[in-house]
């Protein structure tokens, strides 16, 4: 058993994160007779998994839906969160594409690239 101050040491975080999550659904805890926050082995590995979600960019709704007891559940929140990966990889790359041009762009002005016009047209 470990108290909040170590489990958050241990996942270099604050305890105040620990409580949130706890607060928001994210994390179940149990307490000791004096109330006090217990932390079995269970209960680490809950919070290293909720840490690992928000990560590796899930909101805590996200992470709660992410850990539903219902598989499907969290697969489809899982995928949801794939898909948008995918989407910002995807403009990211365009964004590369564009600032490469731009900085080795043989134009004085970037509006009087034919090159640069089609790049800004696109959405």
């Amino acid at each position: 058993m470990k108290t909040i101050g170590e489990v958050a040491a241990e996942l270099g975080i604050e305890a105040h994160v620990l409580r949130h999550w706890e607060d928001v659904g994210a994390l179940t805890v149990r307490r000791d007779g004096n109330g006090y926050r217990v932390y079995d082995a269970a209960a680490v590995e809950q919070a290293r998994t909720v840490l690992k979600l928000r990560r590796v960019g899930l909101s805590l709704p996200e992470v709660t839906a992410a850990m539903a007891p219902t598989k499907s559940a969290a697969q489809a929140v899982v995928k949801a969160k794939i898909a948008e990966l995918e989407s910002d990889v995807v403009q990211r790359q365009q964004a590369i594409t564009f600032l490469r041009h731009t900085a080795e762009c043989r134009h004085r002005y970037l509006d009087d690239c034919p090159d640069c016009a089609t790049f800004v047209r696109e959405p």
